[in-house]
């Protein structure tokens, strides 16, 4: 069952879907970066979007992004 916060997330926020290689364009990564990253925690978890498809919410992939020039920066992340 859903937590309240994730209930008024998905509610309230207006979901975007991007595609493997549209997540290899816009962090400039690739396939095998990115799939590496999931399995070792340190990138967003791709959704199952049908038996033999996945794509990421861009609203974790943007995150993961202010999170990484934070950190290089080293600056607090912010929204």
């Amino acid at each position: 069952m859903p937590t309240r916060n994730e209930t008024a997330f998905a509610e309230n926020a207006e979901l975007k879907i991007l595609r493997r290689k549209q997540v290899e364009d816009r962090v400039g990564l690739s396939c095998s970066t990115i799939y590496a990253g999931v399995s070792a925690g340190t990138f967003p978890k791709p959704i199952q979007l049908g038996a033999q498809s996945v794509g990421w919410l861009a609203s974790e992939i943007d995150a993961w992004l202010r999170e990484r020039v934070a950190a290089s920066r080293g600056v607090g992340v912010q929204s």
